[in-house]
């Protein structure tokens, strides 16, 4: 019955097969195919089949395969018990999808592992398992560290030097080269080329100490934070509750929020104005104090310079230094509305604006020995970045777009 166990051909393996579905005894297909009479026993288990011994023989009935294992490894690849399955149900004339809901994968999983894997319109468990692992084994190369991604590469080096997120240079990218895919990569993969790929080889290639812009690690919640004093308001009827409604869908320019960053020892401090509709950004340091007469004297400086149909309102936290700022609303022609106690996200745009601004000026900083083209080259950075809510454009093309509308009006 010869042959030597171990040494059939795949081919061997289907006529046997394919001789008991049509109803011979295993002794029989043993002798016809050359193989041992044991071997056909071990196929037939792994196919699924039962059948009588002797030199009667015949299939009793089909049963499910005898497979042991899992059909996908964690992370859904396929195994090769789940390649076995494959080819048990092929044989046995079964579709792709069908044979996919079975795995508990895509059907496309299954119609791409026979389209690669099949030689000579053949599925073999042997080859196809045999070439996945050699896949796997054999590493890729980057898209950022391939030589014909150079250009890419300076491109996104370029926006992490200007303190841009990897979501920011991702959007910008795409807006700026809409039909060219090399030049294009998903925030994701620069994650992993800052912070995994070669213990994050391109943060050596960054002309600043951070990959990126956060380095706040933690906040005090609200319920951390001291009580106000309690008594009557000077904020009056300036209630957040009575804004008018257009501010809150920022379809209408115009309306800014505000606030102070303090420096050392809250000492020193500067003032913060963002414009909810562009995200449009002024800064403004103050002299060695705070106080409302002197903040209020600034806002005006500052709000006087834009155009009238860019200042309607102002919203700001319930800090003593805008007490003033009825006089502020006479002289800017500027309402101005205060949050609710211990609700920064009322005014969330100039938070998180300050949360940005706050990698420049870290808390401890002395805006007295700050110069003013330092604040003026904080101010571009930040305007010329590009974000993800206005479809990354940046706040400055926005703003100027409004300019342009109001003197061609």
């Amino acid at each position: 019955m010869g042959g030597i166990p171990g040494t059939y051909s795949f081919a061997q393996r289907q006529q046997v097969l394919g001789l008991l579905e049509q109803g011979l005894a295993a002794m029989e297909v043993a002798r016809r195919v050359g193989v041992d009479r044991r071997t056909v026993g071990r196929w037939a288990k792994v196919a699924g089949m039962t059948f009588r011994m002797g030199p009667v023989g015949g299939l009793l009935r089909p049963t499910a395969p005898v497979i042991q294992g899992d059909f996908t490894d964690p992370r859904g690849r396929l195994t090769e018990a789940g390649r076995a399955l494959i080819a048990v149900r092929l044989r046995e004339g079964q579709r792709p999808a069908r044979i996919a809901a079975e795995l508990g994968v895509h059907r496309s999983s299954v119609s791409r592992e026979l389209t690669r894997h099949r030689v000579a319109g053949v599925y073999s468990v042997r080859v196809a398992q045999a070439r996945a692992v050699a896949n796997r084994a054999r590493p890729q190369p980057r898209k950022l560290d391939r030589a014909e991604y150079a250009a890419l590469r300076a491109a996104v080096i370029e926006g992490l030097n200007a303190h841009w997120s990897p979501q920011q240079i991702q959007g910008e990218l795409a807006l700026r080269y809409p039909q060219d895919e090399s030049m294009q990569i998903s925030h994701e993969t620069l994650y992993q080329a800052l912070y995994v790929q070669g213990r994050g080889s391109l943060r050596a290639e960054l002309a600043r100490d951070k990959a990126l812009r956060s380095g706040r690690t933690s906040r005090v919640p609200a319920s951390k934070l001291a009580a106000r004093p309690r008594g009557k308001s000077w904020v009056g009827d300036a209630t957040i509750t009575a804004r008018p409604a257009e501010v809150s869908d920022r379809a209408v320019p115009g309306h800014w929020e505000g606030d102070l960053i303090l420096g050392a020892g809250n000492r020193t401090a500067a003032i913060t104005l963002v414009e909810r509709a562009t995200r449009y950004t002024m800064i403004a340091r103050l002299p060695a104090r705070h106080d409302a007469t002197t903040v209020t004297d600034r806002l005006i400086e500052m709000v006087t310079a834009l155009p009238t149909h860019l200042v309607k309102t102002l919203t700001w936290d319930q800090g003593a230094e805008l007490a003033e700022h009825a006089r502020f609303t006479v002289a800017a022609d500027c309402k101005v509305y205060f949050c609710d106690p211990h609700s920064p996200w009322q005014r969330g745009t100039n938070e998180n604006t300050n949360g940005l601004i706050r990698e420049f000026f870290p808390k401890g900083i002395d805006f007295t020995t700050v110069p003013d083209e330092e604040i003026a080259r904080v101010e571009q950075l930040l305007n010329t970045r590009p974000r993800a809510t206005l479809g990354f454009h940046t706040p400055a093309v926005r703003l100027n777009e409004l300019l342009t509308v109001a003197q061609t009006g």
